[in-house]
């Protein structure tokens, strides 16, 4: 079964826009998460993209071919040796001349040298932040089953790119994270609504629906608990007051105490249901709850007058 980041970037993948400037800012994330630039002769450039994801991989070579020009691509597939692990499918764009425009119009290669640092120059407009941001999960990004606990990540080696998405998300309004794991920097979110409003922004629509019904269920069963322990709280106090009214009765039984016919009517009734809760024992002697209240605290009374021993 594919795991949830699986599927939305599964979803993610299946988008299409018509800007291209989207596309160039989706495609620059995408190759930052997950690309190497190669050199081959005469000063040529080339790129190498890996990924574990079909889907992912297939948008990558769609958005080189159209935003790329004449450049030539080529995709293999490394197929894991070890049970139950995903292959790596490799986008490579061979060496050559027009590859220098492309790192150009994504902002890669600036001046004749290579601009590792920032992209900021693609997220001028609003759409194309977005765009960036959906290609960044794609390239780089887990987020857990909706059941389970809210956690949504973006992963990268680059201390700037994690800094950069830290930086794009906090001025989007996001309760933002932003930590080193071992070699990689992370860049997280941690609230429901968060990881929601984010997931919805980047329009993995299916995978907010299941946000949502997932919180539903939380919700009803978060309340068939509370309902379940105010219930068993309920009983619990039912079972500890029949119990010490079973134990004034049998005190003022052991004292051979007369009583009066109300309150030994009472007490035999209480001896023969001791599991009854007290509106049960007031409907079965036909008298009100108040009236049987007071003749429980009356037989209290009286096994408390009773000498200690």
């Amino acid at each position: 079964m594919p795991s949830f980041a699986t599927e939305v970037k599964n979803e993610l993948a299946r988008l299409n826009y018509e800007q291209s400037c989207c596309r160039t800012a989706e495609l620059a994330a995408l190759l930052r998460m997950g690309a190497t630039i190669t050199f081959g002769l005469r000063r040529t450039f080339g790129l190498n993209f890996t990924t574990k994801n079909a889907a992912v991989a297939r948008k990558t070579l769609q958005l080189l071919k159209s935003e790329g020009g004449n450049i030539r691509t080529e995709i293999t597939v490394r197929r894991s040796r070890q049970l139950n692990k995903n292959n790596n499918y490799t986008v490579r764009v061979v060496p050559a001349p027009p590859v220098a425009e492309l790192l150009e119009k994504l902002g890669f290669l600036q001046d004749e040298s290579l601009n590792m640092t920032t992209d900021m120059a693609l997220l001028k407009k609003a759409c194309c932040r977005v765009a960036y941001l959906r290609g960044a999960f794609q390239g780089g990004g887990s987020v857990n089953r909706p059941e389970a606990s809210y956690h949504l990540e973006l992963v990268t080696g680059s201390y700037g790119l994690g800094n950069l998405l830290n930086t794009l998300l906090k001025r989007m309004g996001f309760p933002v994270g932003f930590t080193d794991r071992k070699e990689d920097y992370v860049v997280y979110l941690k609230e429901g609504d968060a990881v929601m409003d984010f997931l919805a922004m980047i329009q993995a629509d299916e995978a907010v629906e299941a946000f949502e019904v997932a919180r539903n269920v939380k919700e009803v069963r978060e309340q068939v608990n509370r309902l379940v322990n105010c219930e068993t709280a309920n009983l619990q106090k039912t079972v500890d007051a029949a119990g010490r009214q079973l134990e004034y009765i049998k005190r003022l039984q052991e004292a051979a105490v007369k009583l009066p016919a109300k309150l030994r009517a009472t007490a035999e009734m209480r001896l023969k249901h001791p599991d009854a809760s007290l509106t049960e024992l007031a409907e079965m002697l036909g008298v009100s709850k108040s009236g049987m209240n007071h003749r429980m605290r009356k037989l209290r009374e009286l096994a408390e007058e009773l000498p200690e021993g």
